[in-house]
């Protein structure tokens, strides 16, 4: 029996002796199938080829971990640590018992949560290895593909742990969650974005898309709304799902990104073009 993952995006899927036909998130519009075609891989087969997760210390009582080398997409995960408990967040796509134990000695955590459907990872395994519960917005439920007991679902905002609320957003999937920690940043308040807005390499803008590998937009509606709620609580610090971060006006930066964002699509400066 194998642990299946799709090889593009590293999301799981049941164990069995063959692999499903095909991965319904890569097949949709707002991520792709290579141009190599479907392709199926384990945890079990990536296990033997010597994967393994990373995890280092971004700043106190958060911690990034990655597999390496890279399964799927290669998001980046985040644990944040409370006195109450903690959060795994955008699980990677690959997972073994050496790393549920690192992250154990960290902690544990209480809830393992994918910001949308591309970041699920193989949620499902961590959460077991960790004895942990995962949580998955109502609205994209039914992108999982592999089912589990430990899964429930949540709408709205919901205050998880102490000073760390997931708070539902919309707009790349209309489950599109993100974490609100207001501990974080020494006191400041951190958002962890997942790819509800996406921070750029200036660290000083971000932006907003249904599709980021295939470059669809939104619309300047859906962009101000996503922008306004982002915004609803303070936060100085942002940390996207690929390395990239906002280390200062965060919540500035999404507003005025917005701003721009909505003045392109809009029209008001075509005569720029």
């Amino acid at each position: 029996m194998f642990d299946w993952l799709c090889a593009a995006c590293a999301v799981e899927y049941p164990a069995g002796e063959q692999p499903p036909a095909a991965c319904p998130i890569c097949l949709d519009e707002r991520q792709y199938v290579p141009l190599t075609g479907q392709a199926w891989t384990s945890l079990q087969q990536l296990s033997d080829q010597g994967s393994r997760v990373d995890i280092t210390e971004a700043e106190p009582d958060l911690y990034i971990l990655s597999a390496a080398p890279e399964a799927g997409i290669g998001q980046h995960a985040k644990l944040v640590r409370t006195s109450g408990g903690n959060l795994l967040w955008d699980p990677t796509g690959y997972v073994d018992e050496a790393a549920a134990e690192r992250v154990k000695a960290l902690g544990g955590a209480e809830y393992v949560v994918a910001s949308h459907p591309h970041m699920y990872g193989a949620q499902s395994t961590w959460a077991r290895l960790l004895d942990a519960t995962v949580l998955v917005a109502e609205a994209d439920r039914n992108w999982v593909q592999r089912a589990d007991p430990r899964i429930d679902t949540f709408t709205g905002d919901v205050e998880l742990l102490p000073g760390v609320t997931l708070r539902t957003i919309g707009g790349h999937f209309p489950g599109s969650s993100i974490v609100h920690w207001a501990e974080g940043a020494e006191g400041r308040g951190v958002v962890l974005a997942g790819d509800t807005f996406f921070p750029g390499p200036s660290g000083r803008w971000v932006t907003f898309m249904r599709s980021y590998p295939n470059a669809i937009p939104m619309s300047a509606p859906v962009v101000g709304r996503v922008a306004a709620a982002v915004a609803a609580h303070p936060f100085d610090r942002a940390y996207g799902n690929f390395g990239n971060r906002i280390m200062s006006d965060a919540r500035g930066a999404v507003l005025r990104s917005a701003d721009r964002y909505i003045a392109w699509v809009s029209g008001a400066n075509d005569h720029l073009t």
